[in-house]
């Protein structure tokens, strides 16, 4: 297998263009230097509460059960360097994909005219977990499903070659991380003040302004001044630092569900100074929990009857109710067409090939190759649920395929792409790590995110799995100006 994309080196150990003068500085580090600054970064995370807590089960887990173990996602001191080029390109093909899964939800709630037209099979989405029949006919602001997107995107080429772009899954529900990107960029700055005086690199600081905005475009029809919420399902969920953090940094109300209930059709905030009207909802909480008397009856991380406020257009929510059938990794290979479909264009970011198990000429394709292929379970999510087959003993690929096989249209498979790798400090010194990258995207009244995202990186040696919940770091991703 030939050695990946190396986001720094070009063949022959030369340095890529965009590197060149972050490369000469990183010369002139003593190592010693470098690990007193991880060691501080460190120190300064934990003191702040940076955390991230571990459940066994899925990035956004809304359960209490277990209590989850408290962990300090690592932060690497290099960071990921875009030139503009290549961002302009990344953001013109985020701002298709998202506008036309905004526009496909929209249509499985309302006419299905993608479902009639034969271009996604009407079973994957009917018979779908994440489709709400809860939520067809209602008319949501903007016919905006999405508001925040965040899109998994790798780098996949090699080192004698030229690295392409490639989407990786889209996560449209709940996705987390933009609290790492804001704090991973305030840490550079302060360990290394001297770089930000030597690249022009675009800010990332206005992204709680950007949601902020996002969400008060939303609101209700008549309100002109919107009361906005971040409802968390608790201090015990993996990111409630995240929901903590950008409520504080938009200036809004932290809530949880307990703190809402309804009132002749609206929903309320109780306050010292009595009960006060929410239009908006940033909601951090998955559907099954957001309404004990419309989902589980079980839950207590929602507000009973929060569905008929939203289906009467008195509340806005953030993500919308079943926009969960759009990332759903078994409509995912339909996206390209969708682009297609509504917005008559062909898509700038290509989707990763991939294998439908349900589709028995892929599945006997999968089950012959499966110790080549990476296996994900459809609803899968935080690296759980999946076989990458090279790195799998023989025993473990022989489980997964009685797996597999026992229910085949609840896995996919892709092939093992080679992602691109970043120079990264680690206990040996500076070494080569894989990489991904998760931008966020708003949609409102537009399409806007702030240039880059979400680095993250596979610590362990040769490991391509980078979730947070398996052991990943993050890095600061800087898009170069000019």
């Amino acid at each position: 297998m030939k050695s990946a994309f190396d986001e720094m080196h070009a063949a022959g150990a030369q340095v890529r263009e965009h590197y060149r003068t972050y490369e000469r500085w990183l010369q002139r580090q003593p190592r010693e230097a470098m690990q007193a600054r991880r060691e501080e970064a460190e120190m300064i995370f934990r003191r702040v509460g940076i955390t991230f807590a571990v459940y066994g089960a899925k990035d956004e887990e809304p359960s209490l059960d277990n209590g989850g173990t408290e962990r300090l996602i690592p932060f690497d001191l290099i960071p990921r360097v875009i030139p503009e080029p290549e961002w302009a390109t990344m953001e013109a093909g985020l701002a298709q994909r998202v506008t036309a899964l905004n526009r496909f939800l929209h249509d499985v709630y309302h006419g299905q005219e993608i479902l009639k037209a034969g271009i996604v099979p009407a079973e994957q989405v009917l018979g779908n977990a994440q489709f709400r029949p809860e939520m067809m006919g209602v008319d949501v602001p903007g016919n905006v499903y999405s508001h925040i997107a965040g899109i998994d995107i790798v780098r996949a080429g090699n080192a004698d070659g030229g690295g392409d772009y490639y989407v990786l899954e889209d996560n449209l529900r709940v996705p987390s991380g933009v609290s790492y990107m804001l704090e991973n960029r305030k840490m550079t700055m302060r360990l290394f003040p001297e770089l930000f005086s030597m690249h022009r690199i675009a800010p990332v600081a206005h992204y709680p302004d950007l949601l902020l905005e996002t969400l008060r475009a939303v609101a209700p029809a008549g309100v002109s001044e919107p009361t906005v919420v971040v409802l968390t399902p608790g201090m015990y969920n993996s990111a409630y630092f995240e929901h903590a953090f950008l409520a504080q940094q938009m200036g809004v109300e932290l809530v949880e569900g307990q703190d809402l209930m309804v009132r002749e059709g609206y929903v309320y905030m109780r306050t010292t100074q009595g009960p006060k009207r929410v239009d908006v909802v940033y909601r951090r909480v998955d559907d099954d929990f957001l309404d004990p008397r419309a989902f589980r009856p079980d839950s207590t991380l929602g507000c009973a009857g929060l569905l008929d406020v939203y289906r009467a257009g008195n509340i806005a929510l953030c993500n919308a109710i079943g926009t969960g059938i759009a990332d759903d990794k078994s409509i995912y290979p339909y996206v390209p067409r969708m682009i297609e479909f509504y917005l008559g264009e062909k898509p700038i970011l290509n989707n990763v090939p991939t294998y439908l198990c349900r589709d028995p000429q892929d599945l006997r394709y999968v089950l012959e190759h499966m110790a080549e292929l990476v296996v994900k379970e459809v609803h899968g999510a935080g690296g759980y649920g999946m076989l990458v087959g090279p790195a799998a003993t023989k025993a473990e690929v022989e489980a997964f395929k009685a797996v597999v096989k026992a229910n085949p249209a609840n896995y996919i498979a892709q092939p093992t792409l080679s992602l691109s790798t970043c120079p990264t400090f680690v206990d040996s010194g500076v070494a080569p790590r894989h990489i991904d990258l998760r931008p966020f995207v708003l949609s409102g009244k537009t399409v806007q995110m702030v240039p880059g995202g979400l680095t993250r990186v596979a610590l362990k040696e040769g490991s391509l799995v980078v979730n947070s919940s398996q052991g990943g770091g993050t890095k600061d991703t800087w898009v170069l100006e000019g």
